[in-house]
């Protein structure tokens, strides 16, 4: 692995394969002080339950201490530039999490900084997310090789790592998405020439039951994302159609796995009903959250002389 983990494309598929192996590893044995007196700087520029709760808890179970930095204590970017919170923070701590709003902060923190960072979510990336997803369907399938899933929704950062995850891993992938939401075309471009050497298929259209079509796992986010909350009435309009519910799931395929990365808008995006249903893995990928940046972290700083 690279000495950082910003964008999916840092990882070579073997690199995910060992990462999703030691990933079972560790949920099976989750207490391994491998990261004894090492320290995670956690950088927070947006909130997040899962993220700061997940790293947090998972620096622990490693042996090792997270310091939460919340947006006022270091306004990057303002108070000082971000190359000088990355020349402070490598004095003092091991790795680096951020969580940004624009995907250059992440990439100038990196470049200043000899530790190695974690993107735990950019404008353009959520590789965290993405794997743990993944990882999730892993566990469900066993091969991810020639499975479909489809993203309903917003062409976001979340879309766009499990797009570049389902190439390297062999897997297909559709985006149903209102016109004018695609994901970006530079990563739509890196996706197809990925899946052109692992196989697999990428396709963006408009139609919802098209997409949906015996899917083996069915995807959605929220319509609104932080930053977007002056949108949000023509959003919750715009999308509308592109909700997973009950009708949706019989077009997948009979045993499809429902996902929601979360924080869910319930009656929007998806409804109770199938987010409470028995297709669900949305709580699977919740908790796989911690087990997979246990891996990233232990990988990005070499320490996997595990007992497991």
């Amino acid at each position: 692995m690279k000495k950082d983990l910003l964008s999916i494309n840092d990882m070579t598929p073997d690199q995910i394969n060992a990462l999703f192996v030691l990933t079972e590893k560790l949920k099976k044995n989750p207490f391994q002080p491998v990261l004894h007196h090492q320290t995670l700087a956690m950088i927070f520029e947006k909130p997040s339950l899962r993220t700061r709760a997940t790293f947090e808890v998972g620096m622990t179970q490693l042996g090792g201490h997270a310091l939460y930095l919340q947006p006022s204590d270091i306004k990057l970017g303002q108070r000082e530039s971000v190359a000088d919170v990355a020349r402070n923070l490598e004095r003092w701590v091991s790795i680096v999490m951020a969580r940004t709003f624009l995907h250059s902060t992440i990439t100038e923190l990196a470049e200043n900084c000899s530790v190695p960072v974690i993107n735990a979510l950019s404008d353009i990336e959520h590789p965290c997310q993405a794997l743990a997803d993944f990882f999730t369907v892993y566990e469900h399938r066993k091969n991810l090789k020639g499975i479909k899933m489809a993203f309903i929704g917003d062409g976001n950062n979340v879309c766009h790592s499990l797009m570049l995850l389902a190439a390297k891993t062999g897997a297909s992938f559709v985006v149903a998405c209102p016109e004018g939401y695609e994901p970006d075309e530079k990563i739509v471009n890196e996706t197809k020439a990925i899946m052109k050497q692992n196989g697999g298929t990428l396709t963006v259209t408009c139609a919802v039951e098209e997409a949906a079509d015996r899917a083996d796992a069915l995807y959605t986010d929220v319509w609104v994302s932080m930053g977007q909350e002056s949108e949000t009435s023509e959003r919750k309009s715009i999308f509308q159609p592109y909700q997973i519910n009950s009708a949706l799931v019989k077009k997948a395929a009979p045993n499809v796995l429902v996902m929601h990365c979360l924080p869910a808008h319930r009656g929007e995006e998806i409804t109770s009903e199938v987010m409470d249903g028995p297709h669900s893995v949305v709580f699977d990928q919740a908790e796989n959250r911690l087990h997979i940046q246990k891996a990233i972290m232990i990988s990005l700083l070499q320490k996997q002389n595990l007992v497991i």
